[in-house]
Formats: C-alpha cells, structure tokens, sequence
C-alpha cells in the first residue's frame, strides 16, 4: 500500500452529534449472538468535539478529555477514538502518530452515543489531517467496524437504522424537537439490558419483532414536524429490560409525564430517560422538576436534529 505524506495542518477539530432512538424495535437474537434491530435515530445538539493534532513520527497516540463527566473516560486504546484513529492509519498506511483532545458534551455511559461520536469525529479528523481523503462511503464503512452507532454519528440528521443499526436510511424530519435528559452517574450494562430482555422473551412477558411497519405514525409526525404526534409514537423494546433492572427510572419517568412531556421514555438501554417537550421552556421546566425531585443526577437539554460529524 502506498505511503501518504502527512497534510501540512498542524492540527483539525471536527464536531459530532449524540442521538437518540425514537424507536427501537428488537427482533429475536440470531445465531451470531446479535439481535437484528430497526431503529429510528435522531441526532441531538449535545455534541462532542475531537481536536486531532500532528505529533512527531513514531509519537504514537495520546489522548486527553475535558468536560463533563471526562474523568470516567478512558485515555488508552479501549477508548473509540484511540480505536478510531489506529484503524484509519492502517486503511491508508500511515503509522498512528496523532494527539487527539476530546470536548465531552454528551453524557458519560447515558446510552447516547458519545463514545461513537468521538469515534466518528476522530475518523473525519485524522482523515484531513493525515490528508487521506477517504470518500465518505469508506468512512462508513470503518464506521461500522468500530460499532453500530459510529455510522450513524457520521451522518447525523434523522435515519432508520437496520441490521446492528449500522445500515442506515435517512428519514425526512421537519422542523425542530426540544428534548430533556435525566442521567445517572451509575450506567447500565448494555450486555445486561439485552439479556434481561431475552429472559423477558422467553417468558413471554414481550414478544421480539423488528417490524419496519410500527414506526409509520412515528415516521408521518417526523414528516409533519408534529412534536405532538410524535410524542405517543415514541418506542423503546428495551425499556421493560431497563426498568427491571432499574426501578427507580419509572420516578423519572412518571415526573416528566406529570409535567406535561409529549412523550418519556428510557433511552436506548439506558438509564437515560428522554423527554420530549412543547418548547425549550417547557423542556427546562422538567428538567428543573427532575431536579427538584432529586429524580437524576444531571439533567440536559437540547434541541434535535442536528448534523452529523463536521470539519470546524
């Protein structure tokens, strides 16, 4: 493979997105150990941003973060975007000679994606700094090998999500979605939530389907701009998973729909819990409840959707 030169910029800094699933639909798992999903992803204007900087040859990576939460981020290669920044240097033949900064803005461990972020950050930035020049299809596609939800932090926007959630569609959104988080320092196991779900499967306490056809009148309020309508088209196969673990989310749940949210549910497997709101007021006011209540141990708000990982 040939060699590239390094690009003569001395540094590159690139923003991505956090997300949410406004549905996730979660079919019975298959013989590879994954579960085939379809989901409905929105990008959120909680961002983070990667600042890759040159370092001299044979320097290899180092990482550092600020921001909030940054002190459970790991700084070694179990870290995305170290991951990132390796993989792209042996698609291109580069060694992986990089600084790399991470601005956290997305919840730590909150099931929304800001490890991916950073993951599709560091891709796009490493790119233009090295001066690789990838096509944007060869980005996905290292995307994907990082994990399901880095594709999707690459694109942004609004997309239905297949497979892993990693093929992904771009779905039509209109207008603009005001959000409230409530997150927790002590996360959840992914792993976990997807085993309590299949014990709760065979049970028969829920049945798996991944059924592109649910979301229709979730995917007509998109259409519409219809936060109203889009409010009870709200989905998530993992909450009942979540909650059994977590009981102590159905309080935050029951305050945001005590205080008007359009719709509440646990954020992918959680324990995030999303609220979507009338206006930016309105999401402030039950974040403030949520608060009050001592209902989360941080509270966010935000807007959706936004774009995905971008050149500053």
């Amino acid at each position: 493979m040939t060699r590239l030169a390094a690009a003569p910029s001395p540094s590159v800094r690139v923003r991505a997105p956090g997300k949410i699933n406004l549905s996730l639909r979660v079919g019975p798992v298959a013989d590879d150990g994954y579960h085939p999903l379809v989901t409905v992803f929105q990008a959120v204007a909680l961002v983070e941003e990667v600042t890759a900087t040159q370092v001299a040859e044979g320097a290899g990576i180092s990482l550092t973060v600020d921001g909030p939460q940054s002190g459970r981020v790991p700084l070694d290669a179990s870290n995305l975007a170290w991951r990132a920044a390796e993989l792209l240097a042996r698609e291109v033949g580069l060694a992986p000679d990089v600084a790399l900064h991470l601005a956290k803005g997305v919840p730590v461990a909150g099931g929304m994606a800001g490890g991916s972020a950073d993951a599709a950050a560091t891709l796009v930035a490493c790119d233009a700094l090295w001066g690789a020049g990838l096509p944007r299809a060869e980005l996905h596609r290292l995307a994907a090998i990082l994990g399901s939800d880095v594709p999707f932090a690459l694109l942004g926007h609004t997309a239905v999500g297949t497979g892993r959630g990693h093929l992904l569609t771009p779905a039509m959104s209109r207008g603009e979605f005001h959000w409230a988080f409530a997150t927790r320092d002590e996360g959840l196991s992914t792993p976990a939530v997807y085993g309590r779900y299949d014990e709760l499967a065979a049970t028969g306490a829920l049945v798996p389907s991944a059924d592109p056809a649910q979301d229709t009148a979730l995917m007509q309020a998109l259409r519409a701009g219809d936060p109203t309508a889009l409010g009870p088209a709200l989905h998530n196969d993992l909450e009942a998973a979540a909650l059994d673990l977590r009981p102590e989310l159905e309080r935050t749940l029951e305050i945001a729909r005590n205080g008007g949210a359009l719709g509440a549910m646990v954020s992918g497997s959680g324990p995030t819990v999303a609220a979507l709101a009338r206006s930016r007021q309105h999401a402030l006011a039950i974040a403030a409840t949520w608060t009050a209540e001592g209902a989360a141990d941080a509270v966010w708000c935000t807007t959706g959707p936004a774009a995905g990982a971008r050149l500053l």
